[in-house]
């Protein structure tokens, strides 16, 4: 089933990275992500009928007997392409006892789904995976503090000493929650002005600062840029990818990328943002336990898969490296979806995708022949890989 996607126009989105990645032509507004799935924020649909609608209308065939008894008659998973101009937000996401809460009581209140300072979108968790296309760079994770303490030792700032000192002398986990709430609150506006003028200020040599004093120039004022040098940064090369489990602290801050996740739109913000940002909720739910990044190091064959299993039974990733040569069996039995990146790609001998575009497999359809040349993603859950 051929899908028509949606390209949300997020502020912090390329203007031309899709469109040259797609062959397409640019609107002059940013293209964030495209989305390819059943959430009912932006559903793909089939010759205009929504995903959901469809998968709703005959669970068993769309979805399949195991995927239905694990996770229920929706997909399981969220496929997108992400294309960052700037940073965006610096957030976390909830666990799936966290999310019902959350959700439940927003509901309670009275607080319409597409209301702006709605913080649950939807009842479920938000593991995701992100596997970069092109060099991709981003935030993860608490640093461990007393790191933090000497990086920000090197502003040569003294009125950083009080965090400086909290960092080196207490506990890991208390420290790093006490210094990261002292600096997302408002009394710390003017020594967080000062961290921004000293970053904006740095000379060439200073790399480990570096990316930070980019966060400061693409988000003059934000709050989060002194909470942003908490975590640790992440340079990925084309084909590595990021895990990034319930309570991780992260931000994207540029490169294109193919993202999967669990089926939920639920992002709790602290900064880098325009977006609505709920700081007391975010503390309730960030996990402080410092942690260096969750790198998911693809398994591969000589027939050029690469597969990304991440520890989330929602979703699992293959790449195809499609040579033009020998064609690859998709197997039946789960929901899958396939995106075409660059190239033109076969689907059995009646569908053929070209970049930008995906098709939904039914679990109910036979195994489907992949065949084509160029660069292919395969979505599926990661419950029933091998």
């Amino acid at each position: 089933m051929r899908l028509a996607t949606t390209i949300r126009p997020y502020d912090w989105g390329s203007v031309t990275a899709l469109p040259e990645l797609f062959e397409t032509e640019p609107t002059g507004r940013p293209q964030a992500e495209l989305w390819m799935g059943a959430h009912p924020g932006a559903p793909s649909t089939v010759d205009g009928v929504p995903l959901n609608d469809l998968i709703a209308r005959d669970p068993a065939a769309t979805l399949g007997e195991r995927s239905t008894a694990r996770f229920g008659p929706a997909l399981p998973y969220l496929l997108k392409v992400l294309a960052i101009e700037r940073p965006l937000s610096l957030q976390v996401h909830p666990t799936t006892a966290q999310a019902e809460a959350g959700f439940a009581d927003e509901n309670a209140r009275g607080i319409p789904l597409d209301d702006a300072t709605r913080t649950y979108k939807d009842a479920s968790h938000k593991p995701e995976m992100v596997c970069a296309i092109t060099p991709f760079h981003g935030l993860c994770g608490f640093r461990d503090p007393a790191a933090t303490a000497d990086l920000l030792d090197r502003l040569r700032l003294p009125d950083l000493r009080p965090w400086i000192g909290t960092l080196r002398s207490g506990e890991p986990e208390t420290a790093l929650r006490t210094v990261f709430a002292q600096m997302l609150d408002d009394a710390s506006r003017p020594l967080r002005a000062q961290v921004e003028r000293a970053l904006l200020d740095l000379g060439p040599g200073d790399d480990d600062l570096a990316p930070y004093a980019g966060i400061a120039r693409a988000c003059p004022g934000d709050p989060g840029i002194v909470a942003a040098l908490l975590l640790h940064h992440v340079d990925l090369l084309p084909g590595q990818a990021l895990y990034l489990g319930a309570g991780v602290p992260h931000a994207y801050l540029g490169g294109i990328g193919v993202e999967i996740m669990a089926n939920s739109d639920n992002v709790l913000r602290c900064g880098l943002t325009t977006k609505h940002v709920d700081v007391p909720e975010l503390m309730r739910v960030v996990g402080f336990t410092p942690a260096g990044p969750h790198v998911v190091h693809p398994g591969h064959d000589a027939a050029g898969e690469h597969h990304y299993r991440p520890p989330a039974p929602e979703f699992a990733l293959t790449r195809y490296e499609l040579t033009g040569q020998a064609a690859h069996t998709l197997p039946c039995g789960v929901p899958r979806i396939v995106l075409c990146l660059d190239g033109e790609t076969h689907l059995g001998d009646g569908l053929t995708l070209r970049p930008g575009q995906s098709a939904f497999v039914p679990a109910a359809a036979p195994p489907v022949r992949l065949s084509g040349k160029g660069t292919v993603y395969g979505a599926e859950p990661g419950a029933f890989t091998v």
